[in-house]
């Protein structure tokens, strides 16, 4: 019978590592150090195409600057090709938390890689006389420099398709702030009645800040661009070509799609987490500004009947195991649950970017999770948010006129007309006597019924307008 392991050795010892696996004796040793979520790598397939990504351009560099032989480098390369398309994915399993600064998820890549091109080389796997995952995969390079120069090219992905999600949602509210750009409201601050709005302006709020938010995404992705390939260990490049680093970043821009540039200063690189915070932050703002914008759609859709009920959410599925009919706005609600989530992301990065020491930050397995984890479900929570709420929202228009005609909302507009002390007195008789203040006012005698309706219009309710009735002469 055919063995089931093969022996592996390390600076520990031996080993048997299952026959078939692609991965070899330093992955194992993390497998049984690090059962800490149960969740490996391979959960996050940018991660590893990026990790492969960086293989390949150091293969190409190296092969280019003669230190690694052509047959050795094309296998490598093609090897990290079908890794890129998706194959062996199943292969990096070490866990996402991890100790030693990414040390593990390295050498998963290292060796996957390496027993893949053994076999395309036409050996076995563990055959590393004739290739080693160290030696020649891992030639010129450091865990220090490849993987925060790999969690940096997944995070490219992360946020491309976070800003495409985000646009396709900022498109859905400008759709509906264009369609209900004639629904009269009541504005409100504090939640209590202020001043008339347009449903329309509303809705239009919520557009801006997501087109504000993408644009701050851009500027975050543009710092993560600078990186530190050929650093290798600190910083200094020691074991890489004086020309590693440079040509090595110029095969990755290739490779991947993306411009990246070499740091000015490699070893402030390899220490500093800053790109990684800043990012952190701009996901936090984007996270706090959608969750706002939840609260909002729970508030104006509230009731239906006891509530606001400003607006109608698409129903998509029962509210309630007890409460018949009743119907919850739970689209919102997951998003509010991701905003939270990736606030608390936020706080994750700030103590991991904080907490390096000396030349390098050893925590940055933790930082890319958290960081993956809030571009995921952001993404994952403005798609939803699109799709199965806000292009489904109608607006309840009579209702939304009628809290209009009975709020106080509509004596500010008054106020430069009649002037301040009469329009309190009016909104104070309107709240204790339930009556309308365009009634009261006309019922004073204040105003007539063709000044009062053109202080009433909608455009001189909703945007800035100088009042051309001229003010009565306070009485006495």
């Amino acid at each position: 019978m055919a063995a089931k392991t093969r022996t592996e050795h390390d600076l520990l010892g031996d080993r048997e590592i299952p026959v078939h696996a692609y991965y070899g004796v330093h992955t194992l040793r993390a497998l049984e150090n690090f059962p800490i979520t149960g969740t490996a790598i391979s959960i996050y397939p940018d991660l590893v195409v990026s990790l492969a990504c960086v293989k390949q351009a150091a293969a190409i560099a190296n092969s280019e600057l003669g230190l690694l032989d052509e047959r050795r480098a094309r296998a490598i390369r093609l090897a990290c090709e079908e890794v890129r398309a998706g194959k062996l994915l199943q292969e990096f399993v070490v866990d996402v938390i991890q100790g030693g600064a990414g040390t593990s998820t390295n050498m998963n890549a290292n060796e996957v890689i390496c027993n893949r091109a053994l076999e395309i080389l036409g050996h076995r796997k563990g055959e590393y006389r004739h290739l080693h995952p160290l030696d020649h995969v891992n030639m010129s390079q450091s865990t220090n420099d490849v993987y925060p120069t790999a969690v940096k090219l997944a995070l490219q992905f992360g946020i491309r398709r976070l800003i495409g999600e985000m646009r396709a949602l900022r498109l859905a509210f400008e759709a509906k702030a264009a369609e209900f750009s004639d629904v009269l409201k009541v504005g409100r601050t504090q939640l209590q009645d202020a001043v008339p709005m347009t449903l329309g302006q509303e809705f239009s709020t919520y557009a801006v800040m997501l087109g504000e938010d993408e644009s701050r995404l851009a500027e975050a992705a543009a710092l993560v661009r600078e990186i530190n390939l050929g650093a290798t260990a600190i910083g200094t490049g020691i074991n890489a070509h004086p020309d590693y680093a440079a040509l090595a970043t110029q095969r990755l821009s290739e490779v991947s799609g993306f411009e990246f540039l070499v740091s000015p200063n490699l070893v402030e690189a390899t220490q500093d987490a800053g790109s990684f915070v800043q990012l952190s932050g701009v996901l936090k703002r984007v996270a706090v500004k959608l969750s706002k914008t939840c609260n909002d759609l729970r508030l104006l859709s509230s009731g239906p009947r006891a509530g606001i009920g400003e607006i109608n959410l698409p129903a998509v599925q029962a509210g309630s195991s007890i409460m018949p009919g009743k119907v919850n706005p739970v689209i919102p609600e997951v998003v509010n649950q991701i905003a939270f989530e990736a606030i608390g992301n936020d706080i994750t990065v700030t103590m991991a970017a904080e907490a390096g020491q000396l030349q390098l930050n050893a925590f940055e397995p933790i930082i890319a999770h958290s960081l993956f984890k809030s571009l995921a479900h952001l993404a994952a929570g403005c798609r939803v948010l699109a799709e199965r709420c806000v292009q489904g929202i109608t607006a309840n228009r009579e209702r939304a006129r009628r809290l209009m005609d009975d709020s106080t909302a509509l004596v500010t507009a008054l106020n430069p007309i009649i002037g301040y002390a009469r329009a309190s007195e009016v909104a104070q008789e309107a709240l204790s006597s339930g009556r309308r203040v365009a009634d009261l006012v006309l019922e004073k005698g204040w105003m007539t019924r063709e000044q009062l309706d053109d202080a009433l219009r909608p455009e001189a309710l909703t945007r800035p307008h100088y009042a051309t009735v001229r003010r009565p002469k306070a009485e006495g």
